[in-house]
């Protein structure tokens, strides 16, 4: 494999990584800590990851666990919560925060599988980008003539045939999300 190909398979790895991770904060039905991984709360002054100052956990399908670190936090963390517009209200004893995930109707469902598949099809856009700029590159490298004719066909199969596994991996993890969001 070229340095090329090794490029364009490193940026596909990352826009897949990206898409995972999108797709892990979006709600379906079922507590998942991930939920949280884009909540920042005002600690001391700083922005902070909830992450970062506090331990979340699932004891069940529908309950999140929040144990803060430091428990004077308790109320920077609820006011972070309901912030960011979760539709979740989040409950303190002192020194933890419950958050009761609630069942999701039909409806919501279907919508949240169409932001499932608009974000899929973003990754997809985003892998055809990258390999339009890969190809774009053998060709400069023919002009120069640091490739023969032989090796641009070939580069530019590689190319192809790596895009292709992307974006059928792509639609694999999509389809795995949207089945995890209409389980009831």
């Amino acid at each position: 494999m070229s340095q090329i190909t090794d490029m364009l398979a490193q940026k596909m790895g990352k826009t897949k990584i990206v898409l995972k991770e999108g797709l892990n904060t979006v709600r379906a039905g079922r507590a998942n800590p991930a939920l949280l991984d884009k909540i920042v709360v005002e600690y001391y002054g700083a922005p902070s990851p909830l992450k970062n100052i506090s331990n979340v956990s699932s004891p069940d399908p529908r309950t999140l666990l929040i144990t803060p670190f430091d428990p004077k936090s308790i109320s920077d963390i609820e006011k972070a919560i309901n912030m960011a517009n979760l539709g979740i209200n989040p409950s303190n004893d002192g020194k933890s925060i419950r958050l009761g995930v609630p069942q999701v109707t039909e409806e919501r469902r279907k919508e949240l599988t169409k932001t499932v598949k608009k974000m899929g099809e973003d990754s997809k856009i985003a892998v055809r980008n990258e390999r339009r700029d890969a190809n774009e590159e053998v060709k400069k490298q023919e002009k120069s003539g640091e490739l023969t004719e032989d090796d641009v066909k070939a580069e530019l199969a590689e190319i192809q045939k790596k895009t292709d596994q992307c974006i059928k991996e792509i639609d694999e993890i999509v389809a795995l999300k949207e089945k995890e969001i209409m389980e009831v």
